[in-house]
């Protein structure tokens, strides 16, 4: 399914594609600065950082704990097994994913480095083509009656294959240059059996997410009849 290599302290992860353009320098953001190859980065709990390659634009990122844990051990996970390593469980994911044909960003490359117990992680997936996520463009108009439907159609995709996204939320959903909806940031996500529980739960924490933003932000066209669009036609299209 994919490619991987083991290095003295670290194992590299890598699609098929890519296996002989990836080099160790790859999951150093500096190595790209130095080359004046970083064309943006995007701000959150951690610095997603957009490079240009060739052919390829790319976003690395590199795994941070969150919570109270985060502010002690920041980047650290005990390491029991490469399997158990939420590097190699988001990549391989992704992997399922793209054979699968759902619309997520093709998962360029990862390493994990090992440190005795310790790792670190880091994940190099493909930009999605003119992206802009749920919040960028509702700070700025409203979602049209089609863009609403086409985000109940991917969600609807997605919880029908059995996704379990860990962090749904207006972040994480992109639409693409040519108006194609995708979904990112697959860490700690999981297939499971489909079941109205977990699903439900999924779009009840995409519901408060689209409140928290609304909250946080002066100027956000979204109002609840939008809500109740998306989710009926979302709720028409699950097969439970």
């Amino acid at each position: 399914m994919f490619d991987i290599q083991h290095l003295q302290n670290s194992t590299l992860l890598c699609h098929p594609a890519y296996t002989q353009m990836l080099t160790y320098d790859w999951f150093d953001a500096h190595f790209w600065q130095q080359q004046n190859k970083i064309v943006g980065a995007k701000k959150g709990r951690a610095t997603a950082w957009f490079f240009k390659h060739e052919q390829l634009t790319g976003v690395l990122r590199h795994y941070w704990r969150g919570g109270l844990i985060g502010k002690l051990l920041t980047d650290q996970y005990v390491y029991v097994g490469l399997e158990h390593t939420r590097v190699y469980k988001e990549f391989s994911l992704m992997m399922h994913l793209t054979e699968l044909g759902l619309n997520v960003p093709t998962p360029i490359a990862a390493k994990v480095t090992r440190s005795g117990f310790i790792y670190r992680g880091d994940i190099i997936t493909e930009a999605v083509k003119g992206a802009q996520s749920l919040l960028d463009i509702l700070v700025t108009r409203p979602l049209t009656h089609d863009e609403l439907k086409n985000v109940a159609t991917t969600l609807s995709e997605f919880h029908n294959r059995g996704v379990y996204h860990a962090d749904l939320n207006i972040n994480n959903i992109l639409f693409d240059e040519a108006g194609k909806v995708f979904i990112i940031d697959f860490d700690r996500g999981e297939i499971r059996q489909p079941e109205i529980a977990w699903q439900q739960e999924n779009i009840k924490r995409l519901a408060r997410s689209f409140a928290k933003e609304q909250g946080r932000n002066e100027i956000m066209h979204w109002q609840q009849s939008d809500w109740q669009s998306l989710y009926c036609d979302y709720q028409a299209l699950l097969k439970i």
